[in-house]
């Protein structure tokens, strides 16, 4: 690699892990970055899972040491998160996504009204409205699988279903998307690495960027609470849409 490519990819992999870290959508600057380099498609997804994995541990690090995450009440969630993913991520070799490529911008464009219309929402914890083994269920087993077989949008999804579903505040139910989205990550790399769609030398130059992201940006997101995080959160599902909306019709 060129030195100027070693350096978009690093900084990519920064801004990413920075995003992710407080709202998700992160693969909105790493994954074109990745087809920039030349990498193919589904070698670039699982460069992608690679170097975020470790963006999204240094994040989860990160909200634990400051007491955000309670490991007993994710416990259930990782185990059968992990197991979605990975049947995801399998399905993805076989098959073509085509379809969710239609339908989640629309989904992530209703989670955007919704926020914005919902000023007060995840401010502050309310009454939960499943079990934690219901909720571990249900939305380990929809989002993990969707995770490993698409991804977009991954994010946004744990954190509204955190909010809406377990009645956590929004600073706590990013910590619990990290843990999450760390599962996911980890569960569906397995199947890209056992299916050699890894590509190491680009994903060592992301995952130096990802570690100072992931870092930087779960810092700021517990420094500045929920109405930080509200406000990334609404710009990145709004230029997500904007991008899963460009790559369709254009």
């Amino acid at each position: 690699m060129s030195w100027e490519t070693i350096a978009l990819l690093f900084f990519a992999g920064l801004s990413a892990g920075f995003i992710d870290a407080i709202a998700g959508g992160g693969g909105l600057i790493s994954v074109p970055a990745l087809l920039w380099a030349g990498l193919p498609p589904q070698m670039a997804l699982g460069t992608n899972k690679m170097q975020s994995t470790w963006g999204t541990l240094m994040a989860v690090r990160k909200y634990a040491k400051a007491g955000l995450v309670s490991w007993e009440e994710v416990r259930l969630t990782v185990v059968i998160t992990f197991v979605s993913a990975m049947a995801g991520a399998l399905v993805l070799l076989l098959i073509s996504n085509a379809v969710l490529k239609m339908i989640v911008p629309w989904m992530l464009l209703g989670i955007a009204v919704y926020v914005l219309l919902s000023p007060g929402l995840g401010k502050t914890a309310a009454k939960a409205r499943l079990g934690l083994g219901a909720f571990a269920c249900l939305a380990g087993s929809v989002l993990g699988f969707y995770d490993g077989f698409f991804g977009p949008g991954t994010g946004t999804f744990w954190t509204m279903a955190c909010i809406a579903l377990l009645g956590l505040e929004l600073t706590r139910a990013t910590a619990f998307t990290k843990v999450a989205n760390l599962t996911s990550n980890m569960a569906s790399l397995i199947i890209f690495v056992l299916s050699a769609r890894v590509n190491y030398e680009v994903a060592g130059v992301m995952i130096a960027g990802q570690l100072i992201g992931g870092r930087l940006g779960a810092g700021m997101a517990i420094r500045h609470g929920a109405p930080f995080i509200r406000i990334i959160f609404i710009t990145v599902v709004l230029a997500m849409v904007a991008k899963l909306l460009w790559d369709q019709f254009v």
